[in-house]
């Protein structure tokens, strides 16, 4: 007796559709977990990583996570080499000495690792997976353009800072700690290469690399150290594209306001590049050893009219030099006196030590008064609050720590 298996048109009809189903359903986001014990040999062996700093407890952490992962699933189907890019996260309240180390003041934070450094400039772009997954693509872009002849010496654009790297291959380890020192300053230097013939006449003592400073007539340097070296070379390259005086725009004052350090700012016309320099100048030679404990930046005083008016200045007042502490605004009294041997030096000091908080609420301190002054000296008014706090994170759009029990 023969035996016929048979199966409903129906019953085959939901297996199909079942199968599909599954075939179809994109697989679970390979989201990395870190963790002290695998956050460094996760992010060194990366070549660009996007971590997401979270809290269950925030909402908007809450809100992320799908499009993270979703964005997650996209790159890897661009980049399916799990070196070349890591999706990962850190779970802040299990894991607050990570936390900690990376200065994670607001819930979500994405940060870009290369190679296992923080880059400076986290990722502050739409919250969405078309927008993740372009910041992506955009990261993995050659920072490096090849020169074909060294006629394109000739027409290097001068108005922004270059670095050129001159090698006899591609395949070389000069070449690939080059790569690396650019990919780390893609954002600050423009970034080119010659190698071979093209590079011969330039080689003449190896391979080697040159910066191109901004301004027609400046001249170049020369990187004396060994190109095999990367902290040496990075260090370098980082001292010629990171200027010591920094624009501020409304672009990175988010960026500049979290790094929690003053800023002394040079207000002036866009078109007045001489006052700048005499700016950049006096905080070259007055102000060095205070690098780290204040940022150096100039602003455009037509785009940042509101920070002006906050300390009773509009454009046509212009140069103007002033602090703001993130707490109030001080105003360096005459722009003139800016060469004067150790008064900008004296302002930022003066900042350290109070004495600018003090005199503004309390009048000039008896030291600095003249005799006969002290009994009826004038209170003087508060200083004007902060401006450029409100460039920090946005409420709508983080959860800031401080204000944890308020969500």
């Amino acid at each position: 007796m023969k035996l016929t298996l048979f199966t409903p048109a129906s019953e085959l009809h939901c297996f199909t559709i079942l199968l599909v189903a599954t075939l179809c359903t994109p697989g679970r986001a390979e989201i990395t977990s870190l963790d002290s014990g695998n956050i460094d040999d996760t992010l060194n062996n990366a070549g660009v990583a996007l971590v997401n700093f979270y809290a269950d407890w925030c909402r908007f952490s809450q809100m992320l996570h799908p499009i993270f992962e979703e964005a997650s699933n996209v790159v890897r189907d661009e980049y399916p080499d799990a070196t070349q890019v890591v999706f990962a996260r850190v779970d802040c309240d299990q894991h607050t000495d990570i936390a900690q180390r990376y200065r994670i003041s607001k819930y979500p934070t994405l940060k870009l690792f290369r190679n296992g450094l923080m880059m400076k400039r986290e990722y502050r772009g739409q919250r969405s997976v078309t927008a993740i997954a372009d910041f992506i693509r955009q990261q993995k872009v050659d920072p490096i353009t090849e020169m074909h002849n060294l006629e394109e010496l000739n027409k290097v654009d001068r108005s922004k800072r270059t670095i050129i790297g001159f090698f006899e291959n591609k395949n070389s380890e000069n070449y690939h700690k080059y790569e690396k020192v650019a990919n780390i300053l893609r954002d600050d230097c423009t970034f080119l290469a010659a190698f071979g013939e093209v590079s011969k006449p330039e080689r003449f003592s190896g391979d080697n690399i040159i910066y191109k400073p901004i301004g027609e007539n400046v001249p170049d340097m020369v990187y004396l150290g060994s190109l095999i070296n990367f902290d040496l070379t990075y260090a370098w390259a980082q001292d010629k594209c990171v200027p010591l005086v920094r624009e501020i725009t409304f672009e990175n004052g988010e960026e500049l306001t979290e790094e929690g350090i003053p800023f002394l700012i040079l207000f002036h016309q866009k078109d007045d590049t001489d006052s700048l320099e005499k700016f950049q100048h006096e905080v070259a030679r007055q102000l060095i050893s205070e690098k780290g404990s204040i940022n150096f930046l100039h602003a455009d005083c037509e785009k940042f009219r509101h920070p002006l008016l906050h300390i009773q200045k509009t454009p046509a007042d212009c140069p103007v030099i002033a602090i703001d502490s993130f707490r109030h605004m001080y105003v360096f009294p005459d722009f003139s006196d800016l060469s004067a041997p150790g008064k900008l030096k004296q302002f930022v000091l003066d900042l350290h030590s109070g004495k600018l908080h003090r005199e503004f609420h309390h009048g000039p301190d008896p030291t600095d008064s003249t005799p006969g002054q002290e009994e009826n000296k004038d209170v003087a008014s508060s200083p004007p609050e902060s401006s450029f706090l409100k460039l920090a994170p946005s409420e709508t759009r983080y959860t800031i720590l401080r204000d944890r029990d308020e969500l």
